[in-house]
């Protein structure tokens, strides 16, 4: 995804929802609430990354590390459960800490509103009442831009979470153009989409990619690009952009 600009914003919208965004240093999110909540959410941004800046200036494995790593067991629970998420797919827990921001800010702001959406680099989390059409971008695949998942409504909030190993700024040892993990957790989702990720360098991959998020359970769809083919297994629904 273009980092810097983040464009592909432009295609996230909810007509009857207030769109705001939080920015504090490496956390930019773009929040889709029914009212502007923009101080209770920069609040919450605050202290989660606080929590986070904290433990790693105490243990810097945590942020450095490439797989899993135990930490103390009176962490922040944001920190746990990153560890927990990163430990399941065996990747490091620095995986999961957009999809953990999304989700812990997003369910923050769940006392205040009705219907959330929280993006956090490609990386989001919803409790939405009505269907949503989550817009792909893939870098240079052809099916960039041009194809969305669409969302349907559930009891409880989940996420959809993406990965991609040709743009962005998040480290990955494949280039898959875009990974996307849809599950209950996005600190889940985050992070089984970097370990999915991984293993597409070519598309000859897609198969063990899906072979790979086959494996993890909790998963409850995935889309995986590379160039112009893809491939995916569970409820994704994919429809024109």
């Amino acid at each position: 995804m273009a980092y810097e600009e983040r464009t592909y914003r432009n295609y996230i919208k909810a007509e009857n929802l207030v769109k705001f965004e939080v920015i504090e240093k490496e956390t930019d999110l773009l929040i889709l609430a029914e009212s502007n909540l923009y101080e209770k959410a920069q609040t919450a941004v605050l202290k989660y990354r606080a929590e986070i800046e904290n433990y790693i200036s105490h243990d810097p494995q945590f942020q450095k590390s490439y797989s899993p790593v135990r930490v103390r067991h009176d962490a922040a629970r944001i920190i746990r459960q990153m560890a927990d998420a990163a430990k399941k797919v065996k990747v490091g827990p620095m995986a999961a800490v957009a999809g953990a921001v999304a989700e812990f800010v997003g369910r923050d702001l769940l006392a205040f509103t009705n219907e959330i959406i929280v993006e956090n680099g490609g990386d989001i989390f919803l409790k939405i009442n009505q269907p949503r059409k989550v817009g792909i971008f893939a870098g240079a695949s052809p099916f960039s831009e041009k194809i969305a998942l669409e969302i349907e409504p559930q009891p409880k909030p989940f996420s959809v979470c993406t990965s991609s190993g040709t743009v962005g700024p998040s480290f990955s040892f494949g280039k898959a153009d875009a990974v996307v993990v849809i599950a209950e957790s996005a600190l889940l989702a985050d992070a089984a989409a970097t370990a999915i990720g991984n293993v597409v360098k070519e598309v000859a991959d897609i198969e063990q990619g899906l072979a790979v998020a086959k494996k993890i359970k909790g998963l409850d769809g995935v889309l995986i690009i590379k160039d112009d083919q893809l491939g995916a297994l569970g409820k994704v629904k994919i429809v024109p952009l």
